[in-house]
């Protein structure tokens, strides 16, 4: 049993003509669960190409927390937890993503933001081996919350809730300015002159060199 004949993967073979131990699949055969004919579900795009306008799976509160969940762990780290682009690792000098309150994202077919999860875009990589399908169609309804949390109507609000919202109440409304003054999105660090207008890759960072990174005097303690 120990010396039994077999072929160890990438090995040459003399057998074969084409001097291949890996065979290729069977013409016309396709691999158990890799059968992928819904094109919308597993590309995002229709027969025509383009991207879908419509989710191909319900979409209902369990899918939203899952795909907030998918979101916090894959996409939160440069896009921000509320999506505006100021994720942790942009406020420590990489390159910041557009926020997806823009009026280009928000008009958006949902199979664009499927397709850049799917497949990548600009900068970003792709992620089509660490979320599954249909957790990347979660994610994509997640975004489409957070866009409508941060462009909501008032009117869109039934009667009964409207008196709740906190900015009826002067109040309310000054206490919350004040937190929001106290937790500044971006960081008060020097490191962060001027950011995101004129970026800078701080000291202790990866590709912390050249024209990106920051000449000003740094309270970062690598850098004493």
């Amino acid at each position: 049993m120990q010396d039994q004949p077999k072929y160890k993967p990438q090995r040459g073979s003399e057998f074969f003509a084409d001097g291949r131990a890996g065979r290729p699949e069977v013409e016309g055969t396709v691999a158990r669960g890799t059968l992928d004919e819904d094109s919308a579900f597993y590309t995002g795009k229709d027969a025509k190409g383009d991207d879908v306008t419509e989710f191909p799976i319900a979409v209902d509160k369990t899918v939203i927390v899952r795909g907030q969940q998918r979101y916090d762990i894959y996409c939160a780290p440069c896009h921000g937890r509320i999506g505006n682009g100021l994720g942790m690792i942009v406020r420590r000098g990489f390159k910041q993503p557009p926020s997806y309150h823009i009026d280009r994202l928000r008009n958006a077919p949902v199979g664009h933001i499927y397709d850049v999860v799917t497949n990548g875009y600009g900068a970003m990589l792709n992620y089509a081996s660490q979320v599954q399908p249909r957790d990347r169609w979660a994610i994509a309804a997640y975004i489409r919350a957070l866009q409508y949390s941060q462009n909501a109507l008032l009117a869109d609000l039934p009667q009964e809730a409207r008196a709740k919202v906190p900015g009826a109440d002067a109040a309310v409304s000054a206490e919350m300015k004040a937190a929001q003054a106290s937790q500044p999105l971006v960081p008060n660090d020097t490191d962060f002159y001027n950011f995101p207008a004129v970026p800078a890759t701080p000291a202790g960072v990866p590709g912390a060199i050249g024209a990106g990174a920051s000449k000003l005097p740094s309270n970062q303690p690598e850098r004493k």
